[in-house]
């Protein structure tokens, strides 16, 4: 087969197009392409099991390509000779539960999906009882699926229907009807709150119904909750300003205790307070610091290169914890907590500002649910105490200005020469008055600025997979981004490749 396989491969994921119908973008994920790699992923699995027949869970989102995907996917699994549990709508954590919980014990999960973008997309994540593939397994399998991987098996396999969502969904409501431990109402600990869930039409409305309203709680403000692949609402990423605002005015609306918006597969969550104010980026990642450190006092706490400086003060001088910034990726800043506990140096939390957020008591699996089921805990402990939620970060500094540009490289060899202009900047920075580089910057450079017209940060760093170099920039002050910006703005003209027009039309 003619096939450029390593396009398909993104990180430690596999994403493509799978409907046509957008100008430029051909399907390079169909049936056939999906069965080959179908096949190629029980060969994988097989090479790393000494059992004569491996079992494979397979769920997706509400993608409207995800039933024939999944379909084809499945009968090249079972043409392999493996056993399936077909779990429907399901989300990325639920799947990889299907491989540690008792019966199913899956030796491999793939969950259909990719995340937040256009409804034309789709993807694979895979997963084994071990936690998600890294990057190499991805190559790998994509390897075997360009060798043409053919069928042997002695008979072909069978197919069970499981719908795991709802086992999953079972356990998030033991474990907070445990923690809350009511002891006015212990079956129904969410009784008297108002929940508002927005799963933008993605595969996390069942938090609302299967896992709150079980609880009691009263979730008749809820959005979005119909799985809908066409994303009429909104685009369902917490990151999005367009969601943000959905949720946020949702929750002003119906007077709700908090609201909770998830992005398509539910491996990523932000919340809303009581007073419609979002809690995502940044106070995310304080408000878990916050409730983590309560349990486990003074352990690191891995974020990526983008959190802000007075996240550091936060988790380092409030909470007498320990800020480990490290790289952007999800996988990147869960494996370096995963290799700063192996070598003993406690930590609890992996967490990225784009609502990724991993904890070691579950598995270092970065689970929006999870994290939101941590939050509603705290929540109705709070209340007994006459507290909010967001009393926790009531001490995090919050920046007056806050932007990100994505400076295009036009330039085919993109890596070399956005790696060029980073170091020269970073040589800039050094011999610059009132710039600072800042130590232990493991992503790209990293300046704290702090002259007479302005006291912030910025941060310039190559993008994981696009030609792009993405610059965030933070001011303590009104203006204070427009002229950082500014100055560095007369830097990149002397790089032509770089396309300013985000900075120069902002």
């Amino acid at each position: 087969m003619s096939f450029n396989w390593k396009q398909l491969q993104n990180g430690s994921d596999i994403r493509g197009v799978a409907l046509s119908g957008m100008a430029g973008q051909a399907v390079n994920l169909d049936t056939k392409i999906v069965a080959q790699l179908g096949t190629a992923f029980v060969q994988w699995v097989q090479q790393r099991n000494t059992k004569k027949q491996v079992t494979i869970a397979v769920g997706m989102d509400s993608r409207l390509s995800g039933p024939a995907l999944k379909s084809a996917f499945i009968d090249a699994l079972v043409a392999a000779g493996a056993q399936v549990y077909d779990c429907g709508m399901a989300s990325t954590p639920a799947m990889f539960m299907t491989t540690i919980t008792e019966p199913y014990c899956a030796d491999g999960a793939v969950m259909l999906t990719a995340s937040h973008l256009p409804f034309n997309r789709n993807g694979l994540k895979f997963f084994t009882p071990k936690g998600g593939l890294e990057k190499q397994d991805i190559t790998d399998i994509l390897k075997l699926a360009e060798a043409g991987t053919q069928n042997n098996a002695a008979a072909p396999g069978k197919v069970t229907e499981v719908p795991f969502i709802d086992v999953y969904s079972q356990l998030l409501v033991d474990k907070i009807r445990r923690e809350v431990n009511s002891q006015e109402n212990y079956e129904l600990p969410l009784k008297g709150f108002k929940i508002t869930v927005d799963a933008g039409n993605g595969a996390g409305g069942f938090y609302a119904q299967k896992v709150l309203g079980v609880l009691g709680a009263d979730v008749s403000s809820s959005q979005f909750l119909d799985p809908d692949g066409h994303f009429p609402n909104h685009v369902p990423n917490p990151e999005d300003a367009v969601a943000m605002q959905s949720i946020c005015e949702a929750v002003k609306k119906n007077t709700s205790d908090l609201g909770i918006i998830f992005d398509t597969d539910v491996d990523r969550a932000a919340i809303v307070d009581e007073k419609g104010n979002p809690v995502n980026r940044n106070e995310l990642v304080a408000l878990s610091a916050a409730i983590v450190n309560e349990e486990h006092p003074g352990a690191t706490v891995v974020t990526d290169s983008i959190t802000s400086d007075g996240v550091a003060w936060f988790i380092n001088d409030v909470l007498k914890a320990r800020h480990h910034r490290f790289k952007r990726g999800y996988k990147n800043v869960i494996n370096e907590a995963i290799r700063l506990n192996e070598k003993g140096e406690e930590s609890w939390l992996a967490i990225e500002t784009s609502g990724h957020a991993a904890l070691k008591e579950n598995y270092f699996l970065d689970d929006g649910a999870y994290l939101v089921t941590k939050f509603v805990i705290k929540m109705a402990q709070l209340k007994t105490e006459g507290k909010s939620l967001t009393s926790l970060i009531k001490q995090l500094p919050v920046p007056a200005e806050s932007e990100e540009f994505r400076i295009n490289i036009n330039k085919s060899d993109f890596k070399a020469y956005g790696k060029k202009v980073i170091s020269e900047l970073g040589h800039l920075a050094a011999n610059k008055s009132g710039w600072e580089l800042v130590p232990n910057n493991y992503e790209g450079v990293r300046v704290s600025i702090n002259t007479s017209t302005t006291k912030g940060w910025f941060l310039l760093r190559l993008s994981l997979h696009d030609p792009v170099i993405p610059l965030n920039i933070e001011s303590e002050a009104v203006g204070g981004v427009s002229i950082i910006a500014r100055e560095l703005t007369t830097f990149f003209e002397n790089f032509s490749e770089l396309d300013l027009k985000s900075l120069t039309n902002r």
